[in-house]
């Protein structure tokens, strides 16, 4: 992997921390600001933290059907289940930077420095993962979110994975769309070298600390981080399993529709 300079790795680490702590601030004060001061306090913070970590942020797929406002690209607009492939810690920066949401985390982040502050603060769902009784219980506040207008960022698979292989979609959380009556937006993350080669430079996996992926991801030279944005999912006529089979194989780069939308009967003729 091609790496920067000792000194640029310095810096990016001390703009990076500087970040994070500019980011007390906007959590204390978007509660000030109307509902599009804070959508734009919160997306310009995320894209601080992305290049701050020296990392070129590039957005692929426009918006499929809706039209949607530039600062809600993601959701077009209306309320959507934003289901992800999970590789790093930046896969909530990086989705966040183009549209601010509600994210459902595990419940270790609430416990991080900094990090767990401005994630409670900003609203973020915790699941846990070590207690699979409370499922049904986040489930039902996710369809709630989603219920109540605001979109949520998910990611199915449960846990990160290296960014050359992708684990499946586990079915549960794409059960609140389907409960909530709202679309899902299925979002390929995919992290580059600078000759557009996958790497797993920013992967966040086993017993990495956090430390080591942040020193990797500020090492590298010509790191992007590249976002697809797929068709809208509607979920109306589809079970959980088949939602959350097609998103995973839109994610993944093979788009087979696993189950069609239910046609309507059509009117049988009166005969005289």
């Amino acid at each position: 992997m091609p790496t920067v300079a000792f000194p640029v790795r310095i810096a990016r680490v001390i703009a990076l921390v500087a970040v994070l702590f500019a980011g007390v601030g906007v959590a204390l004060s978007v509660p000030l600001f109307t509902a599009a001061g804070r959508a734009r306090a919160v997306r310009g913070w995320f894209r601080a933290v992305v290049a701050a970590s020296g990392i070129r942020l590039v957005v692929v797929g426009v918006d499929h059907g809706r039209a949607a406002p530039t600062d809600r690209v993601l959701s077009g607009g209306a309320a959507t289940l934003v289901a992800a492939n999970h590789v790093s810690w930046l896969d909530i920066p990086t989705v966040l930077a183009v549209e601010p949401m509600r994210v459902l985390a595990k419940s270790d982040v609430r416990r991080w420095p900094v990090i767990g502050l401005l994630a409670s603060r900003g609203g973020t769902l915790f699941i846990d993962r070590m207690r699979l009784r409370r499922l049904p219980g986040t489930v039902a506040e996710i369809a709630a979110t989603l219920r109540g207008g605001e979109s949520v960022l998910a990611f199915p698979e449960g846990s990160t994975w290296c960014g050359r292989t992708q684990g499946r979609f586990y079915p549960a959380t794409l059960q609140s769309a389907i409960d909530a009556g709202v679309p899902v937006r299925p979002v390929s993350l995919r992290y580059r070298l600078g000759d557009g080669s996958l790497t797993t430079a920013a992967a966040f996996v086993g017993e990495d600390t956090m430390f080591a992926s942040v020193w990797r991801v500020v090492s590298a030279r010509g790191l992007v981080v590249e976002l697809e944005a797929s068709p809208l999912l509607e979920t109306n006529g589809r079970s959980r399993r088949e939602a959350a089979a097609e998103a995973s194989a839109w994610v993944k780069g093979h788009p087979a529709p696993v189950t069609p939308a239910p046609l309507r009967p059509a009117p049988v003729p009166h005969l005289p």
